[in-house]
Order: structure tokens, then sequence, then C-alpha cells
């Protein structure tokens, strides 16, 4: 097979074709002082160099322009409908233009969005300390869990008008991210802090599944949308209908497992590689032998390699990513 471009390989996966080699990528959160402007821009771009990746997720740690300071379930109604293009909305917005204006036609950039409930946990207990380190999936509730939970139980409208607020917000930033010169979004959502016993076991059904789509509808005509489903998903089958290019998860530390869905998941599936364990603790043999053990769980379906969600670059070896890449590479 003839040597495909970059953005040829990826859409040759999201289109079920055989590309020439596996596409690769990964990801993690760059400094509090590489978050937007310049610095964040050089960032990127020499995290795509180092490691040839096939397509760039460009990364989002601007907070949400809330404009309201939360105190009480009642402050949540007054949570305003944004355009899109607000503080640290342009901030990104920036950002993206800036990197389409030096990859155009040479990578797909799917710039990061937080769904409304994500938002809505930063909202009501805004980050306090700089940084950002990988998600945990298990342990004791929250803070922002907690607070939401009282929330839900002494105003369950006040909250719902919130999510549906921040929805439209986000999708209206979607838009303007699509006009800046992103091929996609990728959307970051995550139901086992929604669904709990506290809150109700169809909580996300009910209250935030509805913006999900509408963020994801203001890119419908974009040519790589992602969805990454965070934590371990309660209702894996949903998330994996949605309407998007691509789907990411953590296949090895969350599950399910690559071989149990493959047959029925729509999206092109993105993962193979355990951001927690795997890349920070073992060797690059161990990290060659996921790639190659979830192209064998995909069987005949072409995938996408990469980690199962953001690693933390101060624990991992560059030589466990370079051996993501390296495995990958071995496919043609």
């Amino acid at each position: 097979m003839a040597e495909m471009t970059k953005i040829e390989r990826v859409l040759a996966v999201v289109d079920g074709q055989q590309p020439d080699r596996t596409p690769v990528s990964f990801w993690h959160h760059f400094p509090p002082d590489a978050e937007h402007g310049k610095p964040a821009v050089d960032a990127h771009l020499k995290f795509l160099q180092r490691f040839d990746l096939d397509f760039l997720k460009v990364m989002n740690d601007n907070p949400y322009p809330a404009r309201v300071e939360v105190k009480s379930a009642a402050d949540l109604k007054n949570l305003p409908v944004l355009k899109g293009d607000e503080e640290n909305y342009a901030r990104q917005l920036d950002l993206i233009r800036a990197l389409a204006d030096e990859l155009s036609g040479q990578v797909l950039l799917s710039t990061t969005l937080f769904n409304a409930w994500t938002i809505l946990r930063r909202v009501v207990t805004p980050r306090t300390a700089p940084g950002h380190n990988p998600p945990t999936l298990h342990g004791p509730i929250a803070p922002p869990d907690q607070r939401l939970a009282e929330f839900l139980a002494r105003d369950r409208t006040a909250v719902a008008m919130a999510v549906d607020a921040i929805a439209a917000s986000q999708a209206n930033f979607a838009a303007r991210c699509i006009d800046a010169g992103a091929d996609g979004i990728f959307l970051s959502v995550r139901d086992d802090w929604v669904d709990t016993p506290a809150n109700g076991e169809e909580t996300y059904d009910e209250l935030v599944r509805l913006g999900d789509g509408q963020i994801l509808a203001a890119a419908k005509d974009a040519r790589l949308n992602m969805l990454h489903v965070c934590g371990v998903a309660k209702n894996f089958d949903a998330f994996a209908d949605y309407g998007v290019h691509a789907i990411n998860w953590a296949d090895r530390a969350a599950g399910p497992a690559i071989k149990d869905v493959i047959d029925r998941v729509k999206p092109a599936v993105c993962g193979g590689v355990d951001n927690l364990e795997t890349l920070p603790d073992k060797t690059p043999a161990d990290v060659e032998n996921e790639v190659a053990d979830a192209l064998h769980q995909a069987g005949d379906r072409p995938i996408m390699i990469s980690a199962g969600c953001t690693y933390a670059p101060d624990r991992v070896p560059e030589e466990n990513l370079l051996a993501i890449v390296a495995a990958a590479r071995r496919t043609a």
C-alpha cells in the first residue's frame, strides 16, 4: 500500500478502511504557563514534532468563564448562556487559529471541550492548585460531587437550569472552534460522577445527555469529532452510540475491553494503552505488547492507538511514549 498522509491515515480509520499503518496519538496537560498564548502554541508544536503523531488533540485548560459565583443552589439559576468567545474561550480560539495556521493540511486538530456536568463541577468548586493530574477512577467522593449532590437534593430544577445553560454555551463555543480552524472537537464526558445513589441512577439521562448531543451537533460538519469517556462508565453503550467519528476510553484501566465492544461500537476505536500503570511504571516492551494486543483485540477492524486518557508527564519515561509510536509504525 502506498504511504498515506497523516490526514488520509486517520480518515481511513474513521471510514472503516485499512490505513497504510495504524495511526497513533496521545496527550497530556501542559504546565500552567503553557495553557494559552505563544507558550501553548509552542508546547503543542514541540510535542507533535517530537513524537510525530498522526493527529493532535488540542489541550484546553482555560477555566470556564462562568461570570457568576456559586454559593448556593439558587445561584445556579443565574448562570448565563455565553456566546462562546468570552474571556478564556477567546484564549482557546486564539490557540486553535495559531495551530491551524501552522499545521493546516498536515494533521487534523481535535480541540478539547468538556461537557456541561464536568464544567459545572468546576464552577461549584473552582480549581485552587495549578496543574492537572490524570483523573482518578476510584476513591472517596470528591468535593465537587458532594456539593452537587447537596444542590440536587435542595433544588434539582436549579441544577438542571445550570446544566442547560452550560451546554448551550459549550455548543456556541464548539461552533466557534470549528470556525477558528479546528477539524473537530474532543468532547470529554463522564457518567460515574453523575449516576450515583445520592443523585439517582438515571440522572445522566435526565439532565446531561441531551446537552452532550447539543454540543456535538454544533460541530456536526467537522471531520474529526472524538468522544472521550472518562472514568468507569456506567452506561458505555449509550456513549458508543453517539454520533462521533472516534471514541476513546481507558479500555485497560476502566473497561470495557476493546474485544468486548468492537463489534457494536459505531465510532472508530481509539485506545489500547494504559495511561495509569503501564506508561509510568512498566517497560517499553510492555507498552509495545499492549499495542499489539489492542490490534489483536480489534481483529479486522482498523483502530487508532492512544492512551486511555491523559498521562502524568513527570512520571512517564519518554522511551515508553516512543514505544507506542514504534509499535504502531510496525503495522505497515
